[in-house]
């Protein structure tokens, strides 16, 4: 292959990694970080072979005729949830098949994605806190039952903010942000505010459930992606029951 040739191979494996592992640390399963890459890889002409697992991405680029070009291995970011990159990635790659894109003009777009603001810390809070008042509601819960439950949730989940800024594993920050919000409702619950507290203690961790890992854990086992359907599981799991020890714990300070 000729230098100008080894240097695409080289520039196009990046950008499809970056493209992975902003997918997979983006709540995308792995059917659809799979047919993005491929999507993309064959607007310029080339096929991939690609290796997903929980925390690393391996990479293959031929040609037609499987010569073998490049090989190259990327760790992905710790995993959140961030629609607004999934989709904007999945626009991405639509485009650069329709309007034959440059690499160039790719990555600035992947810059951009990168660059998009979050949504104000403040706002976050108040949202999830909503939500889980709303939750209360639907079970339902009165006005000062949803009053505990966008407390316990807006503190909770400040909490575990806060842990994950300072670098605590993933896991003893859900654990602490369970427990604060679980101390929280189930002080309400202990003096009895309002005719049925027990809905706000019930509802006070439900902003914690894992609800992207356990949806991608089982649709990556039924498109066949065993091994990482069953990690996604097992990590959903251990969130379930970090949260679990979570409330255990103000269960057995309170007595209730």
């Amino acid at each position: 292959m000729n230098q100008s040739g080894e240097e695409k191979v080289n520039e196009l494996s990046k950008i499809l990694l970056e493209v992975g592992s902003l997918l997979m640390s983006s709540g995308a399963n792995s059917s659809r970080i799979r047919m993005t890459i491929s999507r993309i890889a064959g607007a310029y002409d080339y096929d991939v072979d690609l290796l997903i697992t929980h925390r690393a991405l391996m990479l293959t680029i031929y040609n037609e005729e499987r010569d073998y070009f490049f090989s190259r291995l990327k760790r992905t970011s710790p995993h959140g949830v961030n629609f607004k990159m999934v989709s904007g990635i999945s626009r991405m790659s639509w485009r650069i098949v329709e309007e034959n894109w440059g690499m160039d003009q790719v990555q600035k777009e992947l810059d951009r994605l990168k660059s998009l603001p979050h949504y104000p810390r403040i706002i976050i809070l108040a949202m999830v806190g909503a939500a889980g008042a709303g939750f209360c509601r639907v079970f339902g819960g009165v006005y000062l039952e949803l009053l505990v439950t966008f407390v316990a949730t807006f503190i909770g989940l400040y909490v575990r903010q806060e842990a994950v800024k300072r670098s605590f594993n993933p896991y003893l920050a859900i654990f602490f942000a369970a427990f604060v919000s679980s101390m929280i409702a189930g002080l309400a619950l202990k003096l009895k505010v309002g005719p049925n507290p027990e809905y706000a203690f019930a509802t006070s961790v439900l902003y914690l459930i894992p609800g992207v890992p356990l949806i991608n854990s089982l649709s990556d086992l039924l498109d066949g992606n065993i091994m990482n359907g069953i990690v996604r599981g097992v990590n959903g799991l251990m969130i379930s029951l970090s949260i679990a020890l979570g409330m255990l714990g103000a269960v057995l300070i309170y007595g209730i």
